[in-house]
């Protein structure tokens, strides 16, 4: 970085971005630091990590952590863990991004919005308001959000259509500690190419399998190796039950051809050079409820 960049007035910290599941946390990220390092899907609840991303201008860093949305469906260990994460994410953060759906407040709104800590300051972030038909409705709407929390700033925003998100990049450098910057101005994200890969064909599994595929499934990066500029990348879906196997697998292979090649090509893209894939199914009963076994499939 230039020494202009690291001056007192500098502004660099850690937001966290919180909410409940499916309110658009990760196309939020994605687009704030203008690539794609969280995963999406219109299936709920496919963040399960704390992934970072990082936006660098000439007069901040910005540090985003995209986190799980706080499960209150099932109670087995990998559940657990997540919520951990979430809470863990919070305290930690120098500002939090409570992102809700423009329009929509209900009980599992609220549940996240009780888990947000006083002493950190807290922008609501009205998403998809894009959505929202007759404008006149989001003001009382967000006046009725504002009343449950002592909110430091309210930004309705559409993160697929960029709408407002200069406004917001604004709101988060007022709050940001007088820091030099973390990382390097070229990085986008703390995490490994070899846990992105993981990520991406997690990813196309939720896309092409859908609300077929079970909540417990995962992906595991068996060998991920570089020779110049090749990538090759060896990895496993594991499921709980041989029905799941065969799900995923689909007519004569066809759906995990489609997963492959999707999750090729975006690696690709993301990498910049060419990725050879191999993924094969396996059937691990059990997994999502161990602790243990979740700790060595990197989850915190």
């Amino acid at each position: 970085m230039t020494t202009e960049t690291t001056s007192a007035n500098y502004r660099c910290g850690y937001i966290a971005i919180v909410g409940r599941p499916n309110v658009g946390k990760s196309t939020l990220m994605n687009t704030l630091i203008g690539a794609k390092v969280s995963i999406t899907s219109r299936k709920a609840q496919t963040t399960r990590h704390r992934i970072t991303g990082i936006q660098t201008y000439d007069d901040a860093q910005l540090i985003y952590v995209d986190t799980p949305g706080f499960q209150t469906r099932h109670a087995n260990a990998l559940n657990k863990t997540l919520n951990k994460t979430v809470t863990n994410t919070l305290i930690s953060s120098d500002l939090i991004l409570f992102v809700i759906e423009a329009g929509t407040f209900g009980p599992a709104d609220q549940q996240v919005l009780d888990l947000l800590p006083t002493e950190v300051p807290v922008l609501l972030v009205i998403n998809k308001s894009d959505r929202v038909k007759d404008k006149a409705v989001l003001l009382p709407f967000a006046q009725q959000v504002a009343a449950k929390f002592n909110f430091a700033a309210i930004v309705p925003v559409s993160a697929k259509l960029r709408f407002q998100l200069d406004g917001l990049e604004k709101e988060i450098k007022k709050f940001l500690p007088e820091n030099d910057p973390m990382f390097g101005p070229d990085d986008i994200t703390d995490r490994s190419e070899k846990f992105m890969a993981s990520e991406i064909v997690r990813e196309k599994l939720f896309r092409f399998v859908g609300d077929e595929l079970p909540y417990t499934s995962t992906v595991l990066i068996e060998k991920f190796e570089q020779e110049g500029d090749l990538r090759r990348v060896f990895a496993a879906i594991l499921v709980e039950r041989d029905t799941h196997k065969s799900m995923i697998i689909g007519n004569k292979g066809a759906r995990l051809k489609d997963v492959s090649t999707q999750a090729r090509l975006d690696m690709e893209r993301l990498f910049g050079g060419p990725v050879y894939l191999e993924i094969w199914v396996k059937v691990k009963s059990g997994w999502a409820d161990n602790e243990a076994g979740l700790r060595a499939y990197g989850y915190e």
